[in-house]
């Protein structure tokens, strides 16, 4: 708003000069005059290539064919201005009393390139009269029109590093009172798009001079929208107020405004901000009784913007009443690709865009995986790599804890660290990977990592290890109580179950393949064992289950027989392992066979030994005493017979 004023102030400057110069000088030199008048008094060279005309009455006026203003010494775009015809008309009886009132001011199809150096110059700040020009800078100006037709607006900001331009420009700006109200309506085409703007100060020389003012502004651009109702000032510039702002599609926003294009994932447009925003001087965004809209989310809260460093930095506490984050999975549940997991590319770039310290609680979220309850967690975002520190999750009737990584440097992984307690496991099971024969609750202690920037990769590239707790449950589908007793594999489908009391297991994962190796579960009637490989990438089974019942306490012989459990998850085959059943009953029949061999192997040899014993004693001439070694019973001999031999050397009988 302020180059408009010190723009205005040139015109005026110029018009005074060259409607004054025309009475005195010919008119051949009113150009030469006035644009070495300007340069001297601005720093800046000015060439009128046109013809000049005056009017003494009603109003002082001029006008100029062909006007250029050049551009500050250090810009790199042409001429500050450029337009072929400026009109300008002022109030004769105001200009007499030593005030510039200027009832009308055309500019047609001009060309204005503005421009901001890296180190924050702006060539819209003229030397010398600090861009008043002339002396219009100790007049005081009121402007009851100005009006701008078929222009052209470039802006080079290098601080920002954007560049835009508005076409077909029209804009009409009216400050009837130095004291009273600006205001300022503009509208254009920016990268094909369709701007408006309509903003209102309420005192024109508070605002132009940076000091606050009331302003209420209203602006479209494309399919975005923006309201603005309190204060403002154009130092830094500074503003609080009531703000109501909605982007349509960020990027097509972006791209007007000749910023880098951030890929927001599908359904979490449009954006919506809405509340008392606070911007001070140096570019410092407050945000308090703010609510965020995100696709189909509204979140409540206060956030504070830092400008500056490499990235933005957000700090914020948020709550919701819910939330939808599938989109941010790529659309990937359970379903995904025709039976596997989603193959669409997460938006891991979005996350490069700020920095972040955030804390957010929701009554529920929908992730795509698995709908979550009461959530409360903290979010810490640093150079495209989130941390979230899961404080209290609800996961099915239980709760889950711990650390969750989405790294979006280099080619993107996800990793983290999950203890999850009190888990239901049928809901969970079936919308996450499409199982739905499992039933009960369970633990889960989990450390894992997967690399990629979609699920499908992600869950080919899994590693990691865990444990595996199951209380109360059963396996439905299959009735392995039964099919011990028959040998029948019938004993499936349809009201075919086997329950269980307590499931326990550890595994590893590796190249998106669990293996587990000591699954054990226990039921009434029977116990399980398992081992095998579980296909997180392929979602394919290839497991081994060895039911075993009706084992003999005494003998502890009991019947076993091994079921595999191979296929993809949605449809499992369960069939008998008869050759693992004959390899187990030749084991069992070894085993048998070694506990035999074993046992004659130790009756023979007590035998020899008692053998040896009872030799020695007869050899020694000494029995054994109750609780004595054999070696003791030979040293105690050896002593005995030293004794004698000693006594009957020394004469003793």
């Amino acid at each position: 708003m302020r180059w408009i004023v010190r723009l205005l102030g040139v015109v005026v400057s110029l018009g005074l000069l060259a409607g004054l110069a025309l009475f005195l000088v010919p008119t051949e030199r009113i150009a030469g005059i006035a644009a070495e008048r300007f340069e001297a008094a601005t720093g800046r060279a000015l060439t009128i290539d046109g013809p000049v005309r005056a009017q003494l009455y009603p109003l002082v006026g001029v006008r100029m064919d062909g006007v250029a203003l050049a551009n500050a010494d250090w810009a790199e775009d042409g001429p500050m201005l450029r337009a072929e015809a400026i009109d300008l008309g002022l109030d004769v009886a105001a200009l007499i009393a030593g005030d510039i009132v200027i009832r009308r001011l055309e500019m047609r199809a001009p060309e204005l390139a503005l421009e901001r150096a890296a180190d924050g110059r702006a060539n819209w700040d003229f030397a010398g009269t600090g861009g008043a020009g002339g002396g219009a800078g100790t007049r005081s100006i009121t402007l009851d029109l100005a009006e701008l037709s078929g222009g052209t607006l470039r802006f080079n900001d290098r601080v920002a590093g954007t560049r835009i331009e508005v076409s077909e420009l029209d804009a009409a700006l009216r400050m009837p009172d130095p004291d009273g109200e600006l205001r300022l309506t503009a509208a254009g085409t920016m990268a094909g798009e369709r701007v408006s703007l309509d903003a209102t100060a309420g005192n024109a020389r508070a605002l132009t001079e940076g000091r606050l003012t009331t302003l209420v502004a209203q602006a479209e651009a494309g399919e975005a929208r923006l309201r603005f109702d309190g204060r403002a000032g154009l130092d830094g510039p500074s503003a609080e107020g009531q703000l109501d702002l909605s982007i349509r599609r960020l990027a097509r926003v972006q791209r007007m405004l000749g910023q880098t294009v951030t890929d927001l994932p599908a359904g979490t447009e449009p954006l919506a901000l809405s509340g008392q925003i606070t911007r001070t001087a140096d570019g410092t965004l407050h945000a308090r009784g703010a609510t965020f809209a995100l696709g189909p989310n509204r979140l409540r809260g206060a956030a504070d913007l830092r400008i500056g460093g490499d990235r933005p930095r957000l700090t914020a506490q948020l709550d919701a009443d819910t939330l939808d984050v599938r989109a941010l999975a790529g659309g990937g549940g359970g379903g995904g690709e025709a039976g596997g997991w989603s193959r669409t590319p997460m938006a891991f770039s979005a996350l490069g865009a700020v920095d972040a310290d955030v804390t957010l609680t929701a009554g529920a979220v929908q992730t795509g995986l698995a709908p979550l309850g009461r959530t409360r967690i903290g979010m810490r975002l640093d150079a495209a790599r989130a941390v979230f520190d899961l404080r209290e999750v609800t996961l099915h009737d239980g709760r889950v804890t711990g650390e969750f990584v989405v790294n979006g440097r280099g080619n993107g992984s996800v990793g983290g660290t999950i203890r999850a307690r009190d888990i239901a496991l049928a809901p969970l099971l079936e919308r996450a990977a499409g199982f739905d024969r499992l039933q009960g609750t369970g633990n889960l202690d989990l450390q894992f990592l997967g690399l990629g920037t979609s699920m499908h990769a992600i869950m080919n590239t899994l590693s990691g290890e865990g444990r595996l707790q199951l209380d109360q449950g059963a396996i439905e589908g299959l009735d392995l109580a039964g099919m011990l007793r028959t040998l029948d594999m019938s004993y499936m489908g349809d009201g075919a179950r086997t329950i269980y009391d307590r499931v326990t297991g550890s595994f590893t994962i590796d190249g998106g393949v669990l293996r587990n190796d000591d699954l054990r579960l226990e039921a009434s009637r029977l116990s399980v064992a398992g081992r095998g490989t579980v296909g997180l990438g392929e979602r394919v089974l290839n497991y081994r289950v060895t039911p075993e019942a009706m084992r003999d306490p005494e003998t502890g012989d009991a019947l076993r027989v091994p079921v595999l459990i191979t296929g993809p998850w949605d449809q499992p085959r369960f069939r008998l392992d008869l050759e693992g059943l004959a390899q187990q009953r030749l084991a069992d029949e070894r085993e048998r066979l070694e506990a035999l061999a074993r046992d004659e192997a130790r009756r023979r040899e007590q035998e020899l030994r008692q053998r040896a014993e009872d030799e020695l004693q007869e050899r020694l001439g000494v029995e054994r005493r109750e609780g004595e070694s054999l070696e003791d019973t030979a040293r105690r001999a050896l002593e005995e017979g030293i004794g004698r031999g000693l006594g009957r050397l020394l004469g003793r009988d």
